[in-house]
């Protein structure tokens, strides 16, 4: 029986080790700040080649997927937290800055009649309603009515959707070359050049 008992003991002591070690050696990640800084980059990359091509080419860059992916960052990191109440503020707080984001974005896209003549027929189209998608407000709380231990991932979720509409008419906007980049703008910074990795069998210096 005391070989049982202390066989148990041993168990769990390992697996409150692996625990730790598990949290010790978790991925780093970036902050949701600056995952978006790295998104708004990527896009100028995108649209630089793009206007590089030597005949004119529809907005086929547009994507926001990458915000979507910013938004999982956040929801990973605030997983990370561990405590259900420390989960949910934090998610509360990626809510706000999801839709602080947004606002700021919004603020600097211009009116479908000031983009009148820019682009093709199909941008032309397409911006009065990536436009109103940006601008809509919802029909009431997205969230209402869901288990409570769900409620502020829902929150966060449904901002992260508000903020790709806009990133979205943003895109084409400065597809559109009718508004300033993101980090003239103000709405992101210039993100840190990435590090070289290591090649197999060597250290960095």
């Amino acid at each position: 029986m005391r070989l049982v008992v202390l066989a148990i003991v041993a168990s769990i002591g390992a697996g409150g080790a692996s625990a730790k070690d598990t949290t010790e050696t978790f991925t780093p990640l970036p902050s949701f700040g600056e995952c978006m800084d790295g998104e708004a980059a990527r896009f100028e990359r995108a649209l630089r080649r793009l206007c590089e091509m030597p005949e004119d080419q529809e907005f086929e860059i547009g994507d926001t997927r990458g915000t979507g992916y910013c938004g999982s960052v956040g929801f990973v990191l605030c997983d990370r937290k561990g405590a259900l109440d420390k989960v949910e503020a934090c998610q509360l707080a990626l809510a706000a800055e999801q839709d602080m984001l947004a606002e700021r974005i919004r603020a600097t896209l211009p009116a479908p009649e000031d983009v009148t003549g820019r682009g093709g027929d199909f941008e032309q189209a397409l911006y009065p309603r990536v436009h109103a998608m940006a601008m809509g407000l919802s029909a009431g709380p997205d969230c209402d009515g869901d288990i409570p231990q769900r409620r502020t991932w829902c929150i966060a979720w449904e901002a992260n959707n508000r903020l790709r509409d806009a990133v979205l008419a943003w895109q084409l906007a400065r597809y559109l070359d009718a508004v300033e980049t993101a980090v003239v703008a103000g709405w992101a910074e210039v993100p840190p050049p990435k590090r070289p990795q290591a090649r197999d069998g060597h250290e960095d210096d």
